[in-house]
């Protein structure tokens, strides 16, 4: 096509479009081509796309937009919350800034995929799950899946179990009908003001699985472990890269003198700690899964009690045999499954040094 290709008419035709080709996030901003993220890489829809203005960002904004959401828009300056018209779930954002409104949108999968399908080991993952209590962290950066996968034990635990679960979210993605379990699902800033208020909250709803969609603050991380310590089994994320950094994070949000205390209670309550990434493919049609999995182990309890995260990869390495596996080591799987490149695999592994000497470079 050799035309320019023009503005379109609303957000819900540029949605439309992404889901069509399975894009993971589309972003319509001012002074910018339409763009999307397909397979990882942010690209324009069309090589010859016109630019939007600030006029086009305004009309699709408000096209789109219910009247709290754009008051609230125009109040703070920004706006979270689930778009969900009749043909799909879009997690949205949509800010002001220097030169108008810019809109980003995630592409939620309206189907909740299995630990097969994810590339979960299930052996490792799902006893992890069976607990009566305790906490289960899933982490990683932006974009790097913890939301699906959360979704993915979430549902497991939904069909498996004669449980009730309460979602906390901001804003909620997958929707879980009820199976063997009751469930409930709350949005923060539209159910509730804040994840720390809903959990305060969910505490008395008599709840047995608790799903914590971020653990933000130090009031939040808190009553998390004080839920996991009580009987209740809590899942939650945080954006950290791997299971040393997640504990220092935990640990270190807390006042100098509580940290013992706190480090006793981690300690005891941590089932495991699944840290991820979505890796370009070989082929670029797609992303593969780079998962890194600590199970609590008494080594592991000792040395959060002792606070020497630092040598958690040296256990981690000694504990494959129950089903450890560092980050470092899932990309080398991938790639010698030919799923992943040699320079994918170094540039994401945690140590590139060693990884470089894997390749004798």
């Amino acid at each position: 096509m050799s035309d320019t290709v023009s503005t379109l008419e609303s957000v819900d035709e540029y949605l439309k479009l992404g889901q069509e080709y399975e894009c993971s996030d589309v972003h319509l901003a001012v002074n910018s081509m339409p763009t999307w993220r397909r397979n990882g890489t942010l690209q324009p829809i069309w090589e010859n796309g016109e630019l939007l203005t600030a006029a086009d960002c305004e009309r699709l904004a408000k096209g789109f937009l219910e009247e709290r959401e754009l008051n609230r828009l125009e109040e703070t300056g920004d706006v979270d919350f689930c778009y969900s018209p009749e043909f799909g779930r879009f997690r949205s954002s949509v800010v002001k800034q220097r030169l108008g409104y810019d809109m980003a949108f995630r592409v939620i999968n309206p189907h909740i995929r299995s630990m097969e399908e994810l590339g979960i080991p299930r052996k490792v993952v799902k006893p992890i799950t069976q607990y009566q209590y305790g906490l289960i962290m899933v982490t990683g950066a932006v974009g790097s899946g913890k939301s699906t996968t959360l979704a993915t034990l979430i549902n497991e635990i939904n069909h498996e179990r004669d449980d009730h679960i309460i979602t906390l979210e901001d804003p909620i993605e997958y929707v879980f009908d009820a199976a063997a379990c009751h469930v409930n699902q709350r949005e923060v800033y539209t159910h509730t003001d804040s994840f720390a208020t809903a959990l305060r909250a969910t505490l008395r709803e008599d709840p047995d699985i608790i799903m914590v969609g971020e653990m933000r603050d130090l009031e939040t991380i808190s009553l998390a472990i004080t839920a996991a310590e009580t009987g209740h089994l809590v899942l939650g994320t945080l954006h950290t890269g791997n299971s040393a950094r997640t504990l220092d994070r935990i640990l270190d949000v807390f006042p100098t003198d509580q940290r013992e205390q706190i480090r006793i209670m981690v300690s005891e309550s941590l089932r495991g700690i699944i840290s991820q990434q979505l890796v370009p493919t070989i082929d670029g049609n797609g992303r593969a899964l780079a998962m890194e999995i600590l199970v609590n182990s008494p080594a592991v309890a000792n040395c959060i009690r002792e606070g020497k995260t630092f040598m958690l990869p040296g256990i981690m390495q000694t504990g494959k045999g129950i089903g450890m596996k560092l980050m470092d080591d899932a990309l080398r799987e991938l790639y010698d499954k030919g799923q992943i490149d040699q320079e994918q695999c170094i540039f994401r592994a945690e140590d590139q040094e060693e990884m470089k000497k894997y390749f004798n470079i």
